[in-house]
């Protein structure tokens, strides 16, 4: 499948099997993700992988949606502002490092066969103390990644004439 047609057929998933994610999908998934471009290649990010079905239990307080939990990995990605490159107006790009990185891992995942479904609004004190994230590490973002029980049609997008201004 050519990046054109996976990011035609990424959806945001919202049931999954409970079949497990092979580890070398895992691992090609996670690659992708590394592999991301960020600002001045600083690289501050971190991938937090949640298999362990107590911590999933606990991740309840905070994100309470049932089928969040259905898939068999959850995945935090984290931004690391202190490590970010700082634009000269002081605006920080960690946060936009991580997003780039949890785009690349969830189209790997789409080629993959497997689905995931961006998330954001979630609870952060309570995502980092569940995780025992270290001081300065913050969480962007968390997706569920496994095999797609059901997928839905693709959902409205505006018009390109919407979104670009050409001058």
């Amino acid at each position: 499948m050519n990046i054109y047609d996976i990011m035609k057929q990424r959806r945001s998933i919202r049931s999954y099997k409970p079949d497990p994610v092979e580890e070398e999908k895992l691992t090609r998934i996670l690659e992708a993700a590394r592999l991301a471009p960020s600002a001045a290649n600083r690289q501050p990010i971190c991938f937090v992988i949640i298999k362990d079905e107590k911590i999933k239990q606990q991740l309840k307080n905070a994100y309470g949606e049932k089928w969040f939990y259905t898939a068999p990995v959850i995945i935090c990605a984290c931004s690391i502002p202190e490590k970010a490159w700082k634009r000269g107006d002081g605006k920080n790009y960690a946060d936009i490092d991580a997003a780039i990185a949890m785009d690349h891992l969830i189209l790997a995942a789409t080629e993959e066969g497997l689905a995931t479904c961006w998330i954001a609004a979630f609870k952060v004190p309570i995502i980092k103390s569940i995780l025992t994230l270290p001081p300065g590490m913050e969480p962007v973002a968390l997706t569920p990644l496994g095999y797609p029980l059901d997928i839905p049609e693709s959902t409205y997008r505006k018009p390109l004439e919407e979104m670009v201004k050409i001058i």
